[in-house]
């Protein structure tokens, strides 16, 4: 059972008492506030029925006809019971009555004060009528024009109203005595729940609690304020009051007025949520918690926890500036490397470095680093090499610094020579006190110092034993100057670059010589003919070389062969496997194949080298290389093509127009199972062919289609030389980044003067021979060759005999004269003749031993027909 004298008792019968206080004012309320009411709802009801009756239609010429009461009375009656209302009175002007409930006081003057409604306003009012207390409205009746020609009152007896609350009132207190009733068991319910709260402890219990937590709230080491509402401290313990400075009546004095730091002052005045923020008051760091006082129903207010947070601020500091050195370190690994490029690695170091470490940073390199070699070793006491400075970085750009590109050579007291020769870094944090620095140039180091650089630290680049040149980084005007474990992280930084400078030498010099082996397996220049005007690009990748790779061989009848072709991967062994197919395919052009079959033998190459490195991890395999080889005929124009998964050439016709003419697509070299096809271009004396590799026309940012397309617009001008040619292609096509080899080839085509021919056909018969040597001997003298007559009808004779005694047919013999003298002759036989020793005893078997000794070169190629011996001699 609870004890009264127990804080909990207490605050049930305070509850209780306050309670029905509550309902007791609330029923006396409610009785008023009915009374008022039924006024209010007479005097409503009264004016609704006045002014509805004194706006009816008919009612003004009702009011001037010759007897209103007889129209008036009846309609007035049933108004007033339709409107619930005691009494409608209708009179004139003068307020004598015209209706009226009862009869007999029609005609007499009506009780009420009517003067404002004369002059047009509505009168309400309370009145002891004929019928009672009533609250009756007095409404003007006026016509179209204004005028108050009549008066309708309408009014109510209050007690008629009163009826209807005073039967609610038994509800009324109904209600507050269940009020009181809930309200008795919430009490008690709160009771209840501040007892086992208070655990029914009494008011002095109560307040020996109170002092304690007091004494506590006073003894611990961190500073609490509870500052109210309207801005003044309610409570601030000693520790505040120490690190505040607060006076001793602070209690109740405006947080503004205290004197405090003015940021401190709007923290605690503003009741804004805080977490460890750190504000200055006098020499201190004050770590401030703050909480308003009111989120779950509180007073309002804030409360404010203090803490000296000065050395831990300086830990902070320490730790936050490891902090930003590890970031700075990860920014660093991130991007420095990101290419294989010296120069735009050292780059990277000064832009990493500058401004978050050092406000200028430099990186100074030796000249054999930026080709990919190694700078010579140094012995004891060498001074520093000559250094190109190859990256710079700062702001603002006036500075008295070496500028990039500029070649210097550190004297050897300067701490960059120094560090370079020693391969340690050196820190120099008064450089106006260094008198060594000073000796690299006088009036150039006063200019520094005059600029305001103050600090310095050099650090040598060294990676894998190699020494390639150092990093400066300098401090200028108002930084701080470098101190200790600032050349820690400059090491760490120099440390990170070298290593990608050196892969860098690396990657440039392996670079470099696998450009030097590509170009070595590339024509060195294009052999002298007649048949094309040709021009070439090659265009080897930015970041390693490829297989990409061409070549044009003269053939035997002043007919050329151009090939173009493209193996898969890159590096040292793509261009080497470049090489063995450009080989390959000269001394296949040797055998003068046709394109089909040529490329069918450089596919069965593929395969067997593929077979053979199956086995050899270290060698990729060479399957899926491309290759286009065509044959041009100067003196019939026919351009005969093979392709092996190659893209389609360009052909230009004179006029301009350009298409890619659709030839039979091979499968890629190394694949086989499938023959080649070739197909002929019948082409006009001024077309051009243009060949190309992929790498031309795709590009990771471009499909091939867009490339073709680029590519046929670039080439439909025409009156360029191929070279001209070649220029426009390339800038139109060729990639901000390069990644892939491009080989272009374009060749202009030239015919044979027919001047410059002649052919006869002659019958399967020995006695033609003589008149074909007359027929030759003409012709050399009609082109000013007298001299080589006597040669060339050996030659004719000896040919012409083999294939009229071993073959069947006519014959055919052709003489060209082009940069050599070209003797043909053609048969339908397939069967070719060899060379060889005859014996003492041999009837034959010297004619075509005559031939070699005395043409310059001679030869057999095979056509669908059979096959034409060939001899050409030089010009005289």
């Amino acid at each position: 059972m609870a004890r009264s004298r127990s804080v909990a008792g207490q605050m049930f019968l305070l509850q209780l008492l306050i309670v029905l206080l509550l309902v007791v004012a609330a029923v006396v309320t409610l009785v008023l506030q009915a009374r008022s009411d039924r006024f209010q709802a007479a005097r409503d009801r009264s004016l609704a029925a006045a002014q509805t009756f004194a706006h009816s239609p008919g009612l003004v010429d009702t009011l001037r006809g010759p007897d209103p009461s007889k129209v008036l009375q009846p309609l007035t009656e049933a108004a007033r019971k339709e409107a619930g209302v005691d009494f409608i009175v209708v009179t004139d002007r003068n307020g004598v009555r015209y209706t009226h409930p009862r009869p007999e006081l029609i005609g007499k003057q009506f009780i009420g004060t009517i003067a404002p409604s004369q002059a047009g306003h509505v009168t309400i009012e309370s009145v002891h009528g004929p019928l009672g207390e009533e609250v009756q409205a007095v409404v003007p009746v006026e016509d179209d024009h204004g005028n108050v020609v009549g008066l309708v009152s309408s009014g109510l007896k209050v007690s008629s109203v009163s009826s209807a609350v005073d039967r609610q009132l038994p509800l009324v207190l109904a209600a507050g005595g269940a009020a009181l009733a809930l309200a008795t068991g919430g009490a008690a319910l709160v009771s209840r729940r501040l007892r086992r709260q208070t655990h029914g402890l009494g008011p002095s219990e109560m307040t020996r609690m109170y002092e304690h937590h007091d004494a506590v709230l006073h003894a611990v080491r961190e500073g609490v304020v509870i500052v109210g509402g309207d801005g003044r401290v309610l409570l601030a313990n000693d520790e505040a009051r120490r690190l505040l400075d607060l006076p001793p009546d602070v209690e109740g004095r405006p947080v503004t007025g205290l004197g405090i730091d003015p940021r401190m002052a709007e923290l605690l005045a503003s009741r804004r949520v805080a977490n460890d923020e750190v504000l200055p008051v006098g020499d201190r760091l004050l770590a401030v918690n703050n909480r308003p006082t009111d989120r779950r129903g509180g007073p309002p207010g804030s409360v404010a926890t203090l803490r000296d947070s000065t050395e831990l601020r300086a830990l902070a500091g320490r730790a936050e500036a490891a902090r930003e050195r590890l970031k700075l370190l990860y920014d660093a690994s991130v991007a420095i490397g990101t290419t294989l490029d010296v120069q735009r690695t050292a780059e990277e170091l000064t832009q990493v470095s500058s401004p978050r470490f050092a406000d200028y940073a430099t990186v100074d390199l030796a000249e054999p680093v930026l080709r990919g070699d190694e700078p010579r070793m140094l012995g004891a006491g060498s001074e520093a090499p000559e250094l190109r400075r190859v990256a710079l970085s700062g702001t603002p750009d006036d500075h008295p610094l070496y500028r990039a590109g500029e070649v210097h050579r550190f004297a050897a007291p300067t701490p960059q020579a120094t560090g370079f020769v020693s391969g340690k870094a050196i820190l120099v944090p008064d450089l106006a006190a260094s008198a060594g620095w000073r000796t690299q140039d006088v009036e150039r180091t006063q200019e520094i110092l005059d600029y305001g650089f103050h600090s310095l630290i050099t650090v040598p680049l060294k990676a894998r034993g190699v020494l390639m040149g150092i990093a400066n980084f300098w401090r200028a005007q108002s930084s701080d100057t470098f101190e200790e474990d600032d050349l820690s992280l400059a090491e760490e930084l120099a440390a990170r670059a070298a290593v990608c400078i050196d892969n860098a030498r690396r990657f440039t010099r392996e670079h470099a010589m696998a450009v030097t082996l590509q170009h070595s397996l590339l024509p060195r220049g294009l052999p002298e003919q007649n048949a094309l005007d040709i021009a070439y690009r090659y265009l080897p990748a930015q970041a390693g070389v490829g297989g990409d790779w061409f070549d044009v061989i003269p053939l035997p009848g002043a007919r050329v062969a151009m090939v173009v072709g493209d193996v898969v991967g890159h590096g040292l062994h793509a261009a080497a496997t470049m090489g063995r197919l450009r080989t390959a395919v000269q001394n296949f052009s040797s055998l003068d194949l046709p394109p089909d079959e040529l490329l069918g033998h450089l596919d069965e190459l593929v395969g067997r080298i593929d077979q053979e490195s199956a086995g050899l991890d270290e060698e990729a395999p060479i399957a899926g290389a491309t290759c286009l080889y065509a044959i041009y005929d100067p003196a019939t124009g026919v351009c005969a093509m093979a392709r092996a998964g190659h893209p389609l050439p360009a052909l230009v016709h004179p006029d301009g127009s350009v298409e890619f003419p659709e030839l039979p697509a091979g499968p890629p070299l190394g694949l086989g199972g499938l023959p080649f096809e070739a197909g002929e271009l019948q082409l006009a004396e001024g077309s051009s062919l243009a060949l190309y590799t992929d790498g031309l026309v795709e590009d990771r940012k471009r499909d091939i289609d867009a490339g073709l397309a680029i590519l046929r617009d670039t080439l439909a001008r025409p009156g360029r030389t191929p070279e001209e040619t070649c220029d426009a292609v390339i800038s139109a096509l060729l990639p901000a980044r390069q990644r892939d080899d491009i080989a272009l080839l374009v060749a202009r085509t030239c015919r044979l003067p027919a001047d410059r021919s002649a052919e006869w056909e002659l019958p399967s018969d020995p006695a033609v021979v003589s008149r074909a040597r007359a027929d030759v001997t003409q012709q050399l003298s009609d082109w000013g060759m007298d001299e080589a007559a006597f040669t060339t009808e050996l030659i004719l004779s000896e040919l012409i005999t083999n294939a009229i005694r071993h073959a069947s047919g006519p014959v055919r013999v052709r003489l060209l004269r082009d940069r050599a003298l070209i003797c043909e002759v053609a048969d339908g036989s397939s069967t070719s003749p060899h060379l060889r020793y005859a014996a003492a005893e041999d009837e034959g078997g010297r004619g075509l031993f005559l031939v070699a000794q005395l043409a310059e070169r001679w030869g057999t190629r095979y056509t669908p027909e059979g096959k034409v011996i060939w001899a050409e001699q030089p010009l005289p």
